[in-house]
């Protein structure tokens, strides 16, 4: 797909971080774009955004772990733009963890597998059969990430685990329509080389009041990348960032490249993953990856 004049964009998780930068960038390519967002002002206020642009676009409130939500999500952009041409599920969330896995809550397991592997097939479900009735070119992105997909980071292994899985869903999703012939393709998206400026380490804002947390879990002080950047400064290192608008922007030239892997890595990520492959093929003790 080279050009997106008039395609029509689902963006969940659109109205923060990534997907309000890929909403911006496609509405700026000439697509008609709806954003799909738990966070009702924040949904308001980017879709305000987007027709400041001239963008024909449409916000709609949507759970990804709901999958009514999801299939209503469907039928509303159905409805009104009568096809799909570019789908992100891109919607995902960090639970906070401090601590030893042993002593993590429940309900924090519950809620990063909610939103970020079953809010993939909730999204899966509602939107691929319509895609493949389309039969005409798609692209079904997913914002995955290289915690889970190359390496295992042992300081956040709820969102490790989750996204080892969003990972083995997408490659297989790619590898079922690749079997079928559709013209839909699939894309892994991973944000980066660096860590990405986004609101997903204050990603409790958006947690449902079904899995409270739990107020004396310990804190890992990280709440925002500029938390990051000052603990990190504390021991005169420096972090690296990405902005959201520089993911934006690789996600549509992988799209218009065709590539499977939208995968930029800094040097540490793939020397670490280099790392972690040789100690599978080797049968050698793994080491933490030093990625930051």
């Amino acid at each position: 797909m080279k050009d997106f004049t008039n395609k029509v964009a689902v963006i969940t998780g659109g109205a923060s971080g990534v997907g309000r930068a890929i909403a911006h960038l496609l509405a700026k390519e000439g697509a008609k774009v709806v954003v799909a967002d738990i966070e009702a002002t924040a949904l308001d206020r980017t879709v305000k955004e987007l027709e400041a642009l001239g963008c024909e676009c449409m916000g709609q409130r949507a759970d990804v772990t709901d999958a009514n939500s999801m299939n209503a999500l469907v039928d509303a952009v159905m409805a009104r733009f009568g096809a799909m041409h570019l789908v992100f599920a891109n919607a995902g969330v960090g639970t906070g963890e401090a601590g030893n896995m042993w002593d993590y809550e429940l309900n924090d397991w519950e809620w990063g597998f909610r939103v970020n592997t079953w809010g993939l097939i909730h999204s899966i479900n509602a939107f691929l059969p319509k895609l493949v009735a389309q039969n005409e070119e798609a692209h079904f992105v997913v914002t995955g990430s290289g915690n889970g997909a190359f390496l295992m980071l042992p300081n956040t292994p709820i969102y490790t685990a989750s996204k080892a899985a969003v990972q083995a869903i997408t490659e297989n999703l790619h590898y079922q329509l690749q079997a079928t012939q559709s013209p839909v393709k699939v894309n892994a998206l991973f944000p980066g080389p660096h860590v990405v400026n986004t609101g997903i380490f204050n990603s409790e804002r958006n947690r449902p009041e079904s899995l409270p947390g739990n107020p004396d879990k310990p804190d890992s002080g990280i709440h925002s990348v500029e938390d990051m950047k000052a603990i990190m400064a504390q021991y005169d290192m420096q972090l690296q960032t990405t902005e959201p608008e520089e993911v934006a922007a690789f996600a549509i030239q992988g799209i218009r490249d065709e590539s499977f892997w939208i995968s930029p890595m800094s040097d540490k990520a793939r020397a670490g993953f280099v790392a972690r492959v040789d100690s599978i093929l080797n049968r050698t003790t793994p080491t933490v990856p030093d990625v930051l």
